[in-house]
């Protein structure tokens, strides 16, 4: 009986360290793990890095943090004279040579365009070791409002480029027996939010592509790792689609408070990368505490989620 009183204690004490790390955390508990004792992004040095959307927000910063890693980095996205600046910017780091960095201008949607943009990685640095898919818009809109177009556009964008990519990569990677495909998923791909349903469309399938893909892999030495950021600092706002094809949103997140920095989420983002982590969720409270509650207790996130209301959930969305 004294035995298992002790036991209980222990697991009573266990949960309750547990409970005072997540309040404390920006990120799941085992990538707070990893940022403290795990290998740093250092690790990466001399890896090529394919970076898409690396044009703002996550994809930029997340270019730095590579770059900072001693990596060889290609910048892909649709604006060439943006990801021009972005290289300058990376090579004041001074951490790589101009030859280091491949400006590859890449249009997601065009999947056609995606096998020569594999060759030309390749007849460059010869390799590929990291694929970062991170090209993708965001959405707001009520559902009922949403033209089936927009659905369409966003799935041709969030979803079939970034599996038509990551299609065009994997033989190189099968035949070198090594390799590491990242996606940027969001916290949207496992809770649904209102106002955003075509975009947790995108990304709930992203999830399940991903994580298919990650155990047809697993006996392939390549790693599947899944980034699910709640509300960033970010331009993803201002570009997103809404309910009418052709128009956005316009919205800014400058007095979002609750939003994370860019540069946090992407220094979480390197150390996910670092460690092959195969699913990570980076985000202030309270979407990371809503994410735990789905994970590992949908019917109470279901309740909960119904009893917080429409408009505290959109808040919560933006950040706010």
């Amino acid at each position: 009986m004294d035995l298992l009183l002790i036991l209980i204690y222990l697991v009573l004490l266990c949960l309750a360290i547990q409970a005072l790390r997540l309040i404390f955390a920006d990120g799941d508990l085992r990538l707070m793990w990893k940022e403290r004792f795990g290998l740093k992004p250092e690790t990466l040095h001399g890896k090529v890095v394919w970076i898409t959307g690396a044009s703002m927000g996550l994809g930029e910063y997340l270019a730095y943090e590579m770059v900072r890693a001693g990596c060889k980095v290609i910048l892909s996205a649709r604006t060439s004279q943006l990801l021009d600046d972005i290289k300058r910017k990376c090579l004041t780091f001074g951490r790589v040579s101009e030859e280091d960095i491949l400006v590859l201008p890449l249009d997601m949607v065009n999947v056609s365009s995606h096998q020569a943009a594999v060759d030309k990685v390749i007849q460059t640095f010869g390799q590929i070791d990291i694929l970062v898919n991170n090209a993708g818009r965001s959405q707001r809109a009520w559902v009922v409002d949403t033209d089936l177009s927009v659905d369409r556009e966003m799935i041709e964008l969030n979803v079939v480029g970034q599996v038509s990519l990551t299609k065009a990569v994997l033989p190189h990677m099968i035949k070198r027996q090594q390799g590491h495909v990242v996606v940027t998923s969001s916290l949207a791909g496992k809770i649904g939010i209102p106002f955003s349903a075509s975009y947790c469309l995108t990304k709930f399938a992203v999830q399940g592509w991903f994580q298919s893909l990650a155990f047809e892999m697993s006996g392939k030495n390549i790693d599947v790792t899944i980034i699910c950021p709640g509300p960033v600092v970010s331009n993803l706002p201002a570009v997103a689609f809404t309910g009418t094809s052709g128009k956005v949103h316009g919205a800014t997140t400058e007095k979002d408070k609750n939003r994370m920095s860019t540069a946090r989420c992407a220094e979480l983002m390197a150390i996910a990368i670092a460690n092959r982590l195969n699913e990570v969720w980076i985000s202030n409270h309270p979407g990371l505490i809503f994410g735990y509650l789905s994970q590992y207790m949908p019917t109470i996130s279901y309740f909960v989620t119904k009893k917080f209301g429409i408009k505290r959930l959109m808040r919560m969305r933006e950040g706010q």
